[in-house]
């Protein structure tokens, strides 16, 4: 067994790694600050909270439009706890990142925090949150089997659970009804190849419209993926450390991904529509892949298409997974109330508090209990309820979104015809390889585990 110095050295080398790599798109003199910022916290701030908050408050950071309607929620947590302040502060989505890294180097992180499920494996490497495996034994509120299993599991690194799911996203298929009509289809695709069959009845149908929207910007990467992980194919080997891509599984996933393009059924230029949401209004597209916050959208933009749209679960092949997406709330190791920290996590994962902010925010509560407040109920969220019963997380590594833009920017070069699957695999896997080489020397030192 490591002491607490041996512990503390080994997460101070993965967080100088971490740092180091986000420091390459910053300024030199930045950089140093980070880096200058990490060896004081080395030398023992690591360990300890800035004392110069009162012993009852509980600062909170949350990200975009949840860090701003979680303060709605205050008021009554802070009634039930009477002489504890919650202090709420909201970072956009585009900074929060960098901010969080620069609080961990300057040894001024948050007692709570919301974190991106793919954030997780990350700042778990560098030491910087607490393991939530005591809290959640003896809680009355927080029980494993209350939750999505895919999604709880997001949370999971080794044998130690880091984060309580807050909120969660998964894509399924929303399809236009009245189009489906029109080709004479009377139900949704179940599989791959009643996919392609919806498609080309589509298209026979209305040669206009596409039957299918795929995005190919680099950072909508879910959609070949699904398809990978519906085959029961990998994308990387090795402890997580070498790119895998030349599965026999996952290949023949991403052929059958690249089929809807070579056919025409999915438009290859991204200019084509200016708002897929207004292109899917105007008929322009028949199906798409995409997350609950667009129920909410196109009900507020287009109400008098209500009756003509909905949803369903993902079409499947060897299974119908869909991404495991959303938040989780953490506790970071540099908290000094962890019981505070911890009612707080628990008063939002109760159901009613779940229920209201799905009401503020349109997030999808993560606790199964919570669906049965009245979101169930809505024919266009069953779907959304279906799915999450299968849904699968993406490989839990600090480095995952680099990989996941890198294996979009490879396959949209496919797609736009610039080169082959056979050529594109090759070059993807070596650069893989090179995006996960300090993980690679990382495993070799001990310092992560796989």
């Amino acid at each position: 067994m490591e002491d607490g110095a041996g512990s503390r050295r080994k997460a101070l080398t993965a967080a100088s790694w971490v740092v180091r790599f986000r420091c390459k798109r910053l300024h030199r003199r930045d950089s140093v600050r980070y880096l200058c910022g990490l060896l004081l916290a080395g030398a023992g701030l690591l360990a300890c909270h800035p004392a110069a908050a009162p012993r009852r408050s509980l600062t909170f950071w949350a990200m975009g439009v949840e860090g701003e309607e979680v303060r709605t929620l205050v008021p009554e947590f802070e009634q039930r706890y009477p002489g504890t302040r919650v202090i709420v502060q909201s970072i956009p989505w585009s900074a929060a990142h960098e901010k969080l890294l620069t609080a961990f180097a300057g040894g001024a992180l948050p007692d709570v925090a919301q974190l991106g499920n793919t954030w997780l494996p990350e700042f778990q490497a560098i030491g910087a949150l607490l393991p939530l495996d005591q809290l959640i034994a003896s809680s009355g509120t927080i029980r494993a089997d209350t939750y999505f299993p895919g999604i709880w599991e997001t949370n999971r690194m080794g044998d130690r659970i880091y984060g309580i799911p807050w909120y969660v996203d998964t894509r399924v298929l929303f399809y236009r009804i009245d189009l489906f009509r029109q080709a004479g289809i009377s139900h949704p695709p179940s599989t791959w190849e009643e996919w392609l069959e919806t498609c080309e009845r589509v298209r026979q149908a209305r040669p206009g419209t596409y039957p299918v929207f795929f995005p190919l910007i680099y950072t909508e990467w879910q959609v070949p993926l699904l398809f990978v992980l519906q085959n029961n194919g990998i994308l990387l080997a090795d402890g997580n450390a070498r790119g895998a891509l030349d599965d026999p599984r996952t290949v023949e996933a991403l052929r059958h991904y690249l089929r809807f393009f070579e056919r025409g059924h999915a438009p290859t230029r991204m200019t084509e529509f200016a708002n897929l949401l207004q292109a899917f209004a105007s008929a322009n597209i028949a199906m798409m892949i995409t997350g609950p916050w667009n129920v909410g959208e196109l009900r507020r933009r287009y109400p008098a298409l209500e009756s003509q749209w909905t949803t369903t679960p993902l079409p499947g092949h060897k299974n119908r997974l869909s991404v495991a997406g959303g938040s989780s709330l953490v506790i970071f190791s540099t908290c000094s109330n962890h019981e505070l920290a911890w009612k707080w996590i628990e008063f939002l994962s109760e159901p009613a508090s779940q229920f209201r902010f799905f009401q503020l925010t349109g997030d999808l509560p993560p606790r199964k209990d919570s669906w049965q407040l009245g979101i169930r109920e809505d024919p266009k969220m069953t779907a959304f309820y279906e799915q999450l019963s299968a849904v699968a997380s993406m490989p839990k590594i600090a480095e995952w979104e680099q990989v996941a833009v890198k294996i979009q920017e490879h396959l949209e070069a496919v797609v736009l015809g610039r080169r082959t699957l056979e050529e594109a695999i090759p070059l993807l896997n070596r650069d893989l390889d090179a995006i996960l080489e300090k993980r690679r020397w990382l495993l070799t030192k001990g310092l992560l585990a796989e």
